[in-house]
């Protein structure tokens, strides 16, 4: 299976962006836009002058829980950069999204409660809703963090959109919103106590 199969067989399509969309991005962007990958893992990241967006990132079933993501997550900190992404809110039916807000607690990544983001998947046509995620070397703002999302969806989300999918992806400021009152909890807050702790 290649890298993009890969991608494309774990993530959700409302969240995939086309392979066509990942290439161009690599080579026509490849200045920001990058992949490191193994057979255990495909990582795809925007790197820019002041932070890090991380697109995706996939673990091999067979390696989970052995320290490849902690090793991915710890390169990326290195680099002294905040570090950005999105995620599902925790779906208890679906374990993933749990462990994956527990990984990103655990590597010390806070939620970004005042930032939205709903955006139509232009594959389904669903309001896809995400949560922001952000670990900040500083102690970022989540105004800072918002100004950087903003950035980052229009140079790596909609670049080409019209050209690659025949029509385009909602003006940023209809997608993600600040708002310091936004009714929501901090999901990972929320996360269900271990068992056994």
């Amino acid at each position: 299976m290649n890298w993009y199969e890969k991608l494309n067989k774990y993530f959700p399509i409302e969240e995939m962006k086309s392979r066509e969309h990942m290439e161009r991005l690599l080579k026509e962007q490849g200045d920001v836009y990058k992949k490191d990958e193994s057979d255990e893992h495909v990582l795809m990241y925007a790197e820019f002058d002041t932070f890090i967006f991380i697109d995706y990132v996939w673990v091999s079933a067979k390696t989970r829980g052995k320290g490849t993501g902690h090793k991915l997550i710890q390169k990326l900190k290195e680099k002294g950069k905040p570090i950005i992404l999105e995620v599902e809110p925790v779906d208890y039916e679906d374990t993933d999204t749990e462990k994956r807000l527990r990984f990103y607690q655990k590597e010390g990544f806070e939620h970004a409660n005042s930032i939205g983001y709903a955006r139509r998947s232009l594959a389904t046509n669903e309001l896809n809703e995400m949560e922001i995620l952000f670990w900040s070397p500083e102690h970022e703002s989540e105004a800072s963090i918002y100004d950087k999302m903003k950035q980052m969806y229009e140079r790596i989300h909609t670049y080409k959109d019209k050209e690659l999918y025949g029509k385009s992806y909602q003006p940023v400021d209809e997608v993600l919103t600040l708002d310091e009152d936004r009714d929501m909890d901090n999901i990972l807050d929320a996360l269900k106590k271990p068992e056994n702790a």
